[in-house]
């Protein structure tokens, strides 16, 4: 379960990012809360998944997950550049996500 929690924690970490850029630097109250609440879930998941797995592949993980994820949020649904080199880096991160789940 501690991978699921972890999972669960990243997909958090995105969605909170991707409603405080909705919310403008706190200026529009409804994206305000929804980011601060799932950003709360967030660490809540994560907390869950320290439980069991080691607190660095668990924060490297879940920070990888968000990093990676808000990245190709804000290139789908806020029209950023998706070039070839961010797609690079973006591929290095979920890479080494993959490594650490590999080894952990």
């Amino acid at each position: 379960m501690a991978w699921v929690f972890l999972l669960l924690a990243g997909a958090a970490e995105m969605t909170a990012m991707f409603f405080l850029k909705l919310s403008e630097g706190f200026k529009k109250w409804k994206p305000s809360i929804l980011a601060i609440l799932v950003g709360s879930a967030s660490f809540y998941f994560l907390s869950l998944s320290l439980r069991e797995l080691p607190i660095g592949t668990a924060y490297a993980l879940w920070t990888g997950i968000g990093s990676a994820g808000t990245v190709l949020l804000g290139i789908f649904f806020f029209k950023e550049k998706a070039n070839p080199k961010r797609i690079i880096f973006i591929l290095c991160i979920i890479t080494g996500v993959i490594g650490l789940k590999m080894v952990s």
